[in-house]
């Protein structure tokens, strides 16, 4: 991605939100949930009808499937479903966590939601990066944005999470990132759901709580869903 623009100054240094308390846009998110699926065992039917189920079997074989047959396949689905086809996230990080991230809707783990006061919403992003810097999420609270709205310089919360590491980063108050609405799409005749754009950019790092190092985020750009509906 280009330079920061001139405006920003560059600093050196389904709906999981990530282990927050329901009145806090930048605590320690729920632990995910892993749900495996079992397969029952088959029954053991009679001679003539165990002849049939193989005949069935042996032709199913050699007309495939349409339906994708991999883990990454069906992750790309998922990720497509819950950040719209153009879903995408592009920022360069400074500091502890170094990454240059250009994630599109195949790759990208998207949530929006109402902040849980009534007062704005949350945006949440979370991919995979470089090998030293593992998972990560950015989570984006911002108390001003109203239903269908869209402007610039709303000022924001920004929360980083080293998901591997257990490191967070987050901006104390709201005087440090501001996010421009560029896009507010409806996804459906209720008028709740919307495709959202934006970028966020922040003057100063964000210091790991807990920690005295930081994360630093010139200019984030991003493009995802956002569900007012949802609690």
């Amino acid at each position: 991605m280009g330079e920061p623009t001139g405006r920003h100054l560059f600093c050196s240094n389904r709906a999981h939100f990530g282990n927050n308390a329901p009145s806090s846009d930048n605590h320690r998110p729920d632990t995910l949930r892993k749900i495996q699926k079992k397969c029952a065992v088959p029954r053991h039917f009679g001679t003539g009808f165990g002849l049939l189920l193989s005949v069935v079997a042996a032709l199913a074989g050699c007309q495939g499937s349409s339906q994708p047959d991999s883990p990454t396949a069906a992750a790309g689905e998922r990720s497509i479903l819950s950040c719209g086809k153009s879903g995408s996230l592009r920022a360069d990080l400074y500091g502890a966590v170094a990454a240059h991230i250009e994630w599109t809707a195949s790759v990208l783990e998207c949530d929006g939601m109402p902040r849980p006061d009534g007062h704005g919403a949350r945006l949440r992003f979370a991919g995979t990066v470089a090998a030293d810097a593992g998972r990560i999420a950015v989570i984006i609270a911002i108390p001003d944005l109203e239903h269908a709205a869209v402007g610039d310089e709303f000022r924001s919360n920004v929360t980083l999470i080293a998901e591997d590491s257990g490191r967070f980063f987050s901006t104390p108050d709201l005087d440090n990132c501001l996010t421009d609405i560029t896009a507010l799409r409806p996804l459906d005749d209720r008028g709740d759901r919307f495709s959202i754009d934006g970028m966020l950019y922040c003057v100063n790092p964000l210091p790991e709580v807990n920690g005295d190092s930081s994360v630093s985020i010139p200019e984030l750009h991003f493009s995802g869903l956002i569900d007012w509906s949802s609690a």
